[in-house]
């Protein structure tokens, strides 16, 4: 078969009738564009589109001027996902694409498969599959409307499969899979409807409406292309106020961009259980507990004479929802006692940085380190802290320049409450609940991807991860699972 991803052609052309919208793992990559070409992603693209409020720098000012590229020019390509192979795998209705892109419409139709198996360890071999079809529209309302600068974006999928955490591995806290919905198997799940508008000469950014919180806080393209922390780490996408894809809420949030190498968001966001509402439909039906508020500062400096990017967040988030005490039933006579509901606080640190560049001028042509931390409230939270570090290296094998292998570490420290509780319940000889084997502890994970575009709109991503103590305890031998994850953008 010819080699398709041999030649670069094909995936050093810009994808301009891509919809633009927030959702980082369902962006097309670009690796190797040119600095006049400009990614669509509105993910990517918000930030770096988005005129400053003070024409200087914030914190780059330290960084001596020839070492910091935004003191000579912003790059015009943005930091979009990786997790898509460029192009499109029916190149012929391109000439319809562009039609209803002048139109003021545009559209994407994506299939992400993925199929991993326990191997070893774990409560039993077998493989699990899953899989995802999405239907991505914008409507430019100026086009469409005369509305200028409105736009809307909406987002139906199905997801259907089963976990293999639940089925094979033995742990229903940490996903394994990334595609695998939390409310179960949906057939036209409404996951995004909401406006997005600039205003006071393109210096704020404001997006209104049903979308996920972790659209764009506490995640990034990188953590994307990585399973278990798509779209957001594990610590954040257990809890109910981070509204995670593909559940939606009703919210919005405001972006700006103060200096040049800054960005600082804002949003408001209702709160309710992560498993209601499975069709996305039922807006009646909800049960609104609380409100949301997050706030993120992303600091985005260049390095040296090659324009090596970071992005440097730090973000705090309040739930106002009064949640229980993650204590438990307690035993009759115990001296212990369960504490009333509190409000859940989450404070995280998110960094990556560009190591090398391979070719290209955009954020993505190149090899990251990445890490981060999440706390949130211990008492009233599933994880109460999180730890990560890992690598997404682009073109790391000669004559393979646009494969990227990305290795990560993840650490999960379960709320020291829920074991408290568990120990007094076993020790009083009462059952610990569902699918609990002792007084959980923590657990950590190893995941390795190496993804290859093998043809225009394909990827194929070969996955390897090791769970150690699976139900975070030492009751289930350690798992290692394989698989295979296949996108295709049509």
């Amino acid at each position: 078969m010819a080699c398709f991803y041999c030649n670069p052609s094909w995936a050093r052309k810009p994808v301009a009738d891509q919809p633009a919208q927030e959702q980082p793992h369902l962006l097309v990559p670009q690796p190797h564009a040119e600095p006049h070409e400009t990614p669509t992603a509105s993910h990517a693209t918000v930030s770096t589109r988005l005129n400053t409020i003070f024409r200087t720098e914030g914190l780059s000012i330290l960084l001596n001027n020839r070492e910091d590229a935004l003191r000579v020019r912003d790059l015009s390509a943005g930091y979009y996902a990786t997790s898509e192979a460029p192009g499109h795998i029916l190149p012929q209705i391109g000439a319809f694409r562009s039609r209803l892109q002048r139109q003021g419409v545009t559209f994407s139709f994506t299939y992400k498969g993925e199929a991993m198996a326990d191997v070893g360890g774990g409560i039993s071999r077998g493989m699990d599959y899953v899989h995802e079809l999405t239907l991505q529209t914008q409507f430019d309302l100026g086009r469409l409307f005369g509305l200028r600068g409105w736009t809307i974006h909406t987002l139906l999928m199905e997801r259907v499969g089963r976990e293999v955490s639940h089925d094979r591995v033995g742990d229903y806290n940490i996903s394994l899979m990334e595609v695998y919905s939390l409310s179960g198997h949906s057939v036209a799940h409404l996951t995004d409807m909401y406006a997005q508008k600039s205003f006071l000469h393109n210096s704020i950014d404001v997006a209104f409406g049903r979308m996920a919180l972790t659209h764009v806080f506490a995640t990034s393209p990188l953590l994307c292309s990585f399973m278990m922390t798509c779209s957001a780490p594990v610590a954040i996408k257990l809890d109910a106020g981070f509204s995670v894809y593909p559940k939606a809420t009703w919210g919005g949030r405001v972006r700006l961009r103060p200096t040049r190498d800054t960005i600082l968001q804002v949003g408001a966001y209702s709160v309710s259980p992560l498993n209601e509402d499975i069709s996305g439909w039922a807006w009646a039906g909800e049960k609104t507990t609380g409100l949301m508020i997050p706030v993120e500062f992303t600091w985005q400096p260049f390095f040296g004479s090659r324009k090596l990017p970071g992005h440097y967040v730090l973000g705090f988030a309040h739930d106002t929802t009064r949640y229980a005490d993650n204590l438990g039933d307690i035993p009759a006579g115990s001296t212990v006692r369960r504490r009333d509901g509190e409000a859940r606080d989450t404070f995280y640190v998110e960094a990556d940085q560009m190591l090398y560049r391979k070719g290209g001028h955009n954020q993505m042509a190149g090899g990251y380190a990445l890490a981060g931390y999440i706390h949130n409230t211990p008492d009233v939270s599933v994880i109460s802290d999180e730890f990560y570090v890992g690598s997404s290296l682009l073109g790391i094998i000669p004559h393979r320049p646009h494969d990227r292998f990305g290795l990560m570490y993840s650490y999960y420290r379960m709320s020291p409450r829920t074991e408290l509780g568990q120990e007094l319940r076993m020790d009083a000889g009462m059952a610990l609940g569902p699918h609990v084997n002792g007084p959980q502890t923590h657990a950590s994970v190893l995941e390795a991807y190496y993804g290859v575009p093998v043809y225009p709109g394909i990827l194929v991503q070969p996955e390897f991860q090791y769970m150690m103590r699976p139900g975070e305890t030492a009751h289930i031998p350690n798992a290692e699972v394989v698989g295979l994850k296949v996108i295709g953008t049509l």
